[in-house]
């Protein structure tokens, strides 16, 4: 992939920047592209990177963090469900249920590939529903600040919505997070829980895994 792409692809997911803001981004570079080609990269390379990035991953943690946020669509609200600590799923959907909850669970297990030791989530009923009809209500854990990782993972989110205008439709906001939890996650690196010299050896991998990721 030619360093153009992958440079646009990087900094409008893992920054809250419009098309045009990574425009200017690449012209301060000597690059010049209209923010028209930028958003044509974003959807036909951005999904693909994902893509890679999730078959790299490998199994990391015993625990998911499950929680949930609404977000106003053309005035209707719909729930954005979120996984955060293994593969950072992303669920949008209109209801707040048992049945959306056991959405997300079973898409999660599904992709996961194994069941984790512990589920983290608020003191939602429909959580607690879906457990119970799964059989995983042994795993079930709530309270407290437990599940602070879940809320704040939305943040980023928040960030974007403002910079896009918010979404126009559910499928274009699920397709965005798809591709932008996986890719801004490979960069997220908590520096606030390292030291400075931990930090630029663990970025110093990431960035390696990223070009070996966008050159296949």
């Amino acid at each position: 992939m030619p360093a153009k792409i992958q440079r646009a692809v990087w900094l409008y997911f893992r920054f809250s920047l419009s098309f045009r803001g990574v425009e200017e981004m690449l012209a301060d570079r000597w690059i010049r592209v209209s923010y028209e080609t930028i958003r044509r990269w974003i959807l036909k390379f951005g999904p693909l990177i994902a893509a890679n990035i999730r078959s790299r991953r490998v199994r990391v943690s015993g625990t998911w963090h499950l929680d949930e946020v609404f977000i106003r669509i053309r005035g209707k609200r719909t729930y954005l469900w979120r996984a955060v600590d293994d593969e950072g799923e992303v669920l949008a959907q209109s209801r707040r249920n048992k049945r959306a909850a056991l959405k997300l669970l079973r898409k999660l297990l599904k992709m996961q590939g194994y069941i984790p030791d512990v589920i983290v989530t608020d003191k939602l009923a429909s959580y607690a529903a879906a457990l119970r009809e799964l059989g995983l209500t042994h795993l079930h854990s709530t309270g407290g600040r437990l599940n602070n990782r879940a809320e704040v993972s939305h943040q980023p989110t928040r960030r974007r919505e403002r910079r896009m205008g918010r979404f126009k439709s559910s499928s274009s906001m699920q397709r965005f997070h798809s591709v932008h939890d996986t890719i801004y996650n490979h960069f997220n690196l908590q520096r606030h829980l390292i030291s400075r010299q931990t930090l630029h050896q663990t970025r110093a991998r990431a960035f390696a895994e990223w070009f070996e990721i966008v050159a296949a």
